[in-house]
This record gives structure tokens, sequence and C-alpha cells, in this order.
């Protein structure tokens, strides 16, 4: 069944106190590589930010590390392209804002989401959906972002996964009304990131995160604490009695999920 534009219209303005721009323009397709990919493909084409792509289907959908994003068809693939004027070092600060936009929003639909760092959403301790988020860097600026959001529906999942359908208490009617809220998590993450910076967002954004998970680092057994304004992840690493905090930046360790 194909994505009903209308009805995602319809349910975007029955958001209350949207961040959504007027100006954003949505696309729609059926089967495509990446809805990242095409974002870029409609940028390079000088199409105006901001810009919402969302696929039926992902055939080359690419979560973190690169690795594949299963994209059957029941899931939301959704992309927004925004301008953005910031270091090229907080690039992190794209996926902490969206994540944490997303959850927020779905948390008021009394879904009991949570984060695990950098850029999963979690649902009884099960992986609901990802982010992936990609710059365009010029004098060390970032200029445009692309954020992905890849959130299970009614797609079948893998054992560590889970979809919003099998929760018994679901509020969500529809994959329209599902995109509506994705859409609205990023701007409004955005929106509150641009104008209170990453150190009020943050405190907002621990209360989200699995905090006091086990990790092991090297060898050294390590408990999680935070992560600090560059979006690195904050471990308390426990050796011969010392205790000692280190950083972590994305990419660098992967938090596995209990089976």
């Amino acid at each position: 069944m194909g994505f009903n534009l209308q009805q995602l219209e319809t349910e975007i303005n029955k958001i209350s106190d949207r961040h959504i721009p007027q100006q954003l323009s949505i696309h729609l397709y059926d089967t495509i590589p990446s809805t990242n990919q095409m974002l870029w493909e409609l940028l390079d084409r000088n199409i105006k930010p901001p810009i919402a792509a969302i696929a039926t289907q992902q055939t080359a959908g690419r979560g973190q590390w690169g690795r594949q994003w299963e994209s059957q068809a029941g899931g939301l693939y959704l992309s927004v392209a925004i301008n953005i004027n910031i270091p090229a070092s907080n690039a992190p600060h794209l996926t902490l804002f969206s994540a944490w936009g997303i959850a927020n929003v779905l948390r008021s639909y009394q879904i009991p989401v949570s984060l695990k760092w950098p850029n999963d959403l979690i649902l009884e301790k099960r992986k609901l959906g990802g982010i992936k988020s990609e710059t365009r860097i010029q004098q060390e600026k970032i200029v445009q972002a692309v954020i992905g959001v890849g959130i299970n529906w009614t797609n079948p999942v893998p054992e560590v996964g889970i979809n919003l359908q099998s929760l018994s208490s679901n509020e969500i009617a529809s994959l329209e009304q599902l995109a509506a809220i994705a859409i609205e998590g990023i701007c409004s993450g955005y929106q509150y990131y641009l104008t209170k910076g990453i150190e009020t967002l943050l405190p907002s954004y621990l209360d989200f995160l699995n905090l006091g998970g086990k990790v092991t680092v090297n060898g050294c057994p390590g408990v999680v604490v935070g992560v600090n304004s560059q979006g690195e992840l904050r471990v308390q690493l426990q050796s011969s009695g010392a205790s000692t905090e280190i950083h972590l930046p994305s990419g660098t360790i992967s938090l596995g999920y209990e089976v």
C-alpha cells in the first residue's frame, strides 16, 4: 500500500505547537536506493531546503558504520534536508538533537522510547529505529545536512528489533502519522538546538539515554555515565581499584543489544 501525501499533510496539521516549516516540500517514492541519497540529488538539482523524502522501501539504506539498514515495506524510511551554519566539529550534534526530538515527540504519544548512543531509538530494550546524519561542509562550516530516520512500523524485524505494531498500547494509527511525528521530532529538535544550544539540550538528551550500561574498552570493564558536549560517550573505567573516565567518539565502540 502506497504512502498517502494528503493524509500526511493532514497529520502534520494536527500537531499542536508544530515546528515543521510551512515551506517544507515532501517527495514520495516507492522503491529507491536511499532517502538520504535522494535528498542529496535533489539538493544538487537546486531544490531548496527544507525537503523531506519518504520511501516505501530502500534497496541501499545505510545505518551507523555504513551497515545496510533493513528497509522492507511496512517501515518508515524518511530523510529531511536542512540549511544550517555550525562548525564542522559539531556534526555529532545533528544526531543528538534529532534523536532527542523524535524521542520527545514519541513520548508525547505514550510510546516509552529511550535512546542508545549514538543514534538508536529503543523500545523494551530492543531497537525500534535509527538515525543517520550526513553533512555538506564549506570552509569548516556545515552548510547543509541530511538527517535520515528509519522506524519499524509493521515491517518484519530481527531478533534484536521491535516494531510499533507489537506494542499493545500504541496510540499511533498510521504510517503517515508516524512520519509526521518523525518530521516534527527532527524540526523541533533543530529549533531547540538553535535557540537553546547543546549545553541546554544535553541534560534532556541524557534523560532518555540508557545510562549505567556495561561496556568493555580494550579489555577493561566500564559503565556508561553520559555524553559530553562534543557528542562523545562518557565511560567510567574500573581497573585495579582505580576509576578513570574516558570519552569515546562515535565509531570507536559499538553498544550491543541483549538477545
